[in-house]
């Protein structure tokens, strides 16, 4: 075989993964980019609303790429205010700044940001981090889903870069009515959530959900519809933002 012939062949499938895996991409992207349209699209720069999440009161403000979400309780100890910016977690008690530990500050700011994340999904879905890839279609209960994986790099992936996400976007409305995600923490597991209800308020769709889990937690996160189809997943909790209204 000709010499040249031979380095050209590996060459040739290099290219052809590697625009695979482009197109790949770049689908996923689209459909990503066409869901968070659906959700809020450009009222996520400039967005502030409250409300209550398991007797909590957050509130979330956005002003094109800054952001401020706090959270606020009693408890045995007083008055609890958390602060999250762009500059770092804060805490109050009775409205005066306290010292926590390392541990304690990330624990918080974690938990904080966890909540107002899910609230404001898909928006997260483009930050730098996030990693994007097709998985295919799938129909559930008679409607037709793109589904996207989404995983994180490690750097500004967070703690739980490892984690993976499965969306199930419906290819009407483009809105997220399923998504699922397999966790390494605490023994690990997978977890799917379905859409209950939602409200639109400030241009901006904020669903609640009903959180499932699967008994084997070795389960592909993205097998997961066929089991809630068939009626083989535990019901652990309802994720309801309640109260959600414009500041």
């Amino acid at each position: 075989m000709n010499n040249a012939f031979r380095l050209l062949i590996p060459m040739i499938f290099c290219f052809l993964s590697v625009h695979g895996v482009s197109q790949d991409t770049d689908r996923a992207q689209g459909i990503i980019d066409k869901a968070i349209e659906a959700h809020g699209g450009d009222a996520y720069d400039n967005l502030a609303v409250s409300f209550t999440f398991r007797k909590k009161d957050y509130s979330i403000k956005l002003d094109n790429g800054a952001y401020k979400y706090t959270r606020s309780y009693t408890d045995s100890t007083g008055q609890i205010l958390d602060i999250l910016t762009n500059d770092g977690f804060e805490r109050k008690l009775d409205g005066y700044l306290i010292s926590l530990s390392e541990k304690d500050k990330k624990k918080y700011a974690n938990s904080l940001n966890s909540v107002c994340y899910f609230a404001l999904l898909p928006n997260g879905l483009n930050d730098p981090a996030v990693k994007k890839s097709m998985i295919g279609l799938n129909k559930i209960d008679g409607q037709k889903y793109h589904v996207v994986q989404v995983s994180f790099g490690e750097e500004g992936g967070g703690d739980d870069h490892e984690d993976i996400y499965v969306y199930w976007i419906n290819q009407k409305t483009y809105t997220i009515d399923f998504f699922a995600y397999s966790y390494e923490v605490n023994g690990g597991g997978v977890r799917f959530r379905a859409v209950k209800d939602h409200v639109t308020v400030g241009g901006v769709r904020f669903q609640n959900y009903i959180n499932y889990k699967h008994h084997d937690k070795s389960v592909p996160v993205d097998s997961l519809p066929f089991y809630y189809v068939q009626g083989e997943l535990k019901k652990l909790s309802e994720i309801v933002n309640e109260d959600v209204k414009k500041l």
